[in-house]
């Protein structure tokens, strides 16, 4: 027995864009909508009663050669490498910038707070932080600042198709 499709009807649309592209890719956890905003993931974290590092923060760059999204979905405890991250997506020389508002909304469909790893208006280069794989449960953003859903650092990488990398600061001691 097939599990009927989801209601997307009362979802802001990047919640029902995302429950979409979770039920397709059939995935057993559909997003929640918190009460309040979690726009950071110590507020994710604190309204899903999770550590900080269990929450799966979205974090566009923007590559400066052609324009694209470049994703990190990395714990909400660590801070990215940007040099890191630029050597594995940039080609010799080619830099990676900050994404402002507007670039993150035009690439991804997605508001800063509410980025999703997928669903994206348009594909980014993805890469997935290794450390994620220190948690059995993460959550990630649903496609708005109330939306999450649960899922395994293994079914990241299955949903994504996104590779694995170390792409952040080690923590100081």
């Amino acid at each position: 027995m097939s599990e009927a499709a989801p209601n997307t009807v009362d979802l802001p649309p990047g919640v029902a864009r995302v429950t979409a592209a979770l039920a397709g890719l059939g995935h057993p956890h559909t997003p929640v909508m918190l009460d309040d905003a979690a726009r950071t993931a110590q507020q994710a974290a604190d309204a899903l009663g999770v550590a900080l590092g269990q929450i799966a923060k979205s974090i566009i760059f923007r590559r400066k050669t052609d324009d694209v999204a470049v994703l990190v979905v990395t714990s909400g405890d660590l801070r990215v490498d940007e040099k890191k991250v630029q050597a594995i997506v940039c080609a010799e020389g080619g830099k990676l910038g900050r994404a402002d508002a507007d670039f993150v909304k035009e690439k991804t469909g997605f508001s800063i707070g509410g980025v999703s790893p997928l669903a994206h208006a348009s594909a980014p280069v993805t890469l997935i932080d290794e450390q994620l794989f220190r948690f059995d449960v993460i959550w990630a953003a649903a496609g708005h600042p109330h939306g999450v859903f649960r899922l395994s650092p293994d079914d990241l990488r299955r949903l994504t198709g996104a590779p694995v990398h170390d792409v952040t600061v080690p923590p100081s001691v």
